[in-house]
């Protein structure tokens, strides 16, 4: 079976095999780290020397208006369009149904005129039910946090900053509850701008907003606070500010992305585990880089402590990983990073005694220190998925046979003839056209199913395929069994690219779909994932990362986990 696993990168130590990285329980265990794509994005703009304004701030003492925040590059400028509004308490919702929010956003591509913001003061308010053009690239809204944004106002209004004790735990003012792009509502394609330099990789337009969303929220409450008591008012101290993040609220509308982009997936995973390859192999550890890794487990451990979750799946993970990180710091006391290959070694131990939620921040904390070995990675972490639609008709069925056995094999021990097997049911709701997960024997969705148990499908196709015979051709079998046209495609792509495919059962009565979730959120770069259900999640966004007026004299990564000691 070809793989592109293994290259002439500068490594020994083997990739980890999909077999053991693409199982639900630890692709839901993975955290942020160097390559994740908000952290690309603020090291690429740093590099390009980016510059950043903001020229229309005409927001009222209620919090409501408009404001705009440039950014500056060398070829081009984009621009947040920011609209603030007055909303209710009651009509304060998180969920896609909502139809009001206390802020909408766009990212202009360009600067816009009077005329534009007009426009889209017409239409971005209204999110789904307007229409944004292909002069905007993405479509966006967010919530205040009900517990912290009044309290946050209320103690710069009188003049004092804000307790590290409730903005840690929360670490947002604002949750974004959707951010569109890609062609979506009328939004500019992909194709306008995936090949700019400074958008190369994935979903780099729709967290430029974001981080400039970030701004605006903070922008926004010491305005109040300054409109409230303009004798006593005070600014954010500038280490507090930067604790504070975005928020989001994720729903199944994100989780079946990674059945859909196969292709995409495998870049993504591919790269990190390359990444971590590398650092394995690495034959001695510098010392500058020992003291830095021990520092990070140290700030690692403040960030476990600070994230909580109520959920029962994710709050006994939280647990763990606070233990499993204290068992490292204890270790690296023990067995500093010393002889042959230390890192692999660290690595081998921790697979033999943390959890997987310990093992995959143990990962991420590797790969710190090592940006000069990983970096250029970022650049292959995108993929063109139209080459994955041809079949190969010639392809003679005994080796789609051996592909199958290779790729699915753990699937053909499962018996999709139970009732636990084949418990749920994707589906495509008629109201909002998002991906739903349905119950198979209590709801009447089977006949809109869609596509996304490739188990099941593949372990279809192959009792199907034992009938023929080694030397037939594909385009024979799928003129007799059309049905698996959509199976052999991806076969096929698997076959190319092994991390392009779950290892487990995307329709299992016992499948959570947060595990879904926090693997793409991972490689977002998000942190402080907090389930709220099986099915949605809230996360903080870029909490700890320079401001836009910072990043020309910072370090974007070296703020990625909270520092040492108190600010």
């Amino acid at each position: 079976m070809p793989t592109n696993l293994a290259s002439s990168e500068p490594q020994d130590i083997a990739l980890r095999a999909p077999s053991e990285v693409m199982r639900l329980k630890r692709m839901g265990s993975f955290h942020q780290s160097r390559l994740s794509f908000m952290r690309v994005l603020l090291r690429r703009l740093k590099h390009q020397g980016w510059r950043f304004d903001r020229p229309v701030w005409r927001i009222d003492h209620r919090g409501v208006g408009v404001a705009t925040y440039r950014a500056i590059g060398p070829e081009r400028v984009y621009t947040l369009i920011a609209f603030a509004h007055d909303l209710p308490a009651e009509q304060r919702s998180d969920r896609v149904i909502a139809e009001a929010w206390d802020a909408t956003f766009t990212l202009f591509d360009g600067e816009p005129s009077e005329d534009d913001i007009v426009r889209l003061s017409q239409n971005v308010p209204l999110q789904e039910a307007g229409r944004i053009s292909a002069s905007e690239l993405v479509l966006s809204r967010a919530n205040r946090s009900v517990r912290l944004f009044e309290y946050v106002i209320d103690c710069l209004a009188r003049g004092l900053q804000p307790a590290t004790e409730m903005v840690d735990p929360i670490g947002y003012l604002m949750r974004t509850t959707a951010v569109y792009g890609s062609g979506k509502f009328g939004a500019a394609d992909r194709d306008t701008w995936a090949e700019r330099p400074e958008f190369l990789g994935s979903f780099q337009p729709e967290l430029l907003s974001v981080w400039l969303i970030r701004s605006f929220t903070l922008d926004l409450v010491e305005h109040l606070a300054q409109a409230r008591a303009p004798e006593t008012a005070v600014l954010m101290s500038p280490g507090i500010r930067r604790r504070l993040g975005v928020g989001n609220s994720t729903g199944l509308g994100m989780a079946p992305f990674l059945l859909t982009h196969p292709s995409l997936i495998h870049a993504w995973v591919n790269a990190r585990e390359t990444a971590l390859a590398r650092v394995r192999s690495i034959q001695t550890a510098a010392p500058d880089k020992s003291i830095l890794f021990r520092n990070l487990v140290a700030r690692a451990a403040i960030n476990a402590r600070n994230w909580t979750s109520e959920h029962p799946h994710q709050s006994p993970k939280i647990a763990g990983l606070r233990e499993d990180l204290a068992r490292l710091s204890n270790h690296l006391e023990d067995h500093p990073l010393e002889g042959s290959q230390p890192w692999n070694e660290l690595y081998l131990w921790a697979a033999n005694t943390l959890s997987l939620e310990g093992q995959e921040q143990l990962v991420s904390l590797m790969l710190e220190p090592h940006g000069e070995q990983i970096d250029d990675l970022a650049d292959t972490m995108s993929a063109d998925e139209s080459g994955s639609f041809h079949i190969n008709g010639t392809l003679p069925a005994g080796i789609l046979k051996a592909w199958l056995r290779e790729a699915y094999g753990w699937a053909l021990t499962t018996d999709f003839e139970s009732d636990d097997a084949i418990a749920r049911v994707w589906y495509v709701s008629e109201e909002k056209l998002e991906p739903r997960l349905g119950e198979r024997f209590e709801e009447p969705l089977e006949a809109y199913e869609q596509p996304l148990a490739p188990a099941r499908d593949a372990a279809a196709m192959l009792r199907s395929l034992q009938e023929w015979d080694d030397s037939e051709t594909i385009a024979a079998f799928l003129m007799k069994h059309p049905e698996h046209r959509h199976a052999v495609r991806r076969a096929q792509l698997v076959a190319q690219k092994p991390y392009a495919e779950i290892r487990d059962n995307t329709i299992a009565a016992e499948m959570l779909p947060i595990d879904l979730l926090r693997c793409k959120l991972s490689f977002f770069g998000a942190t402080k994932f907090d389930p709220r259900s099986d099915r949605w999640v809230r996360i903080t966004m870029f909490q700890g990362a320079p401001f836009p007026e910072e990043l020309a004299d910072s370090d974007p990564d070296d703020l990625a986990y909270p520092p040492e000691k108190p600010l």
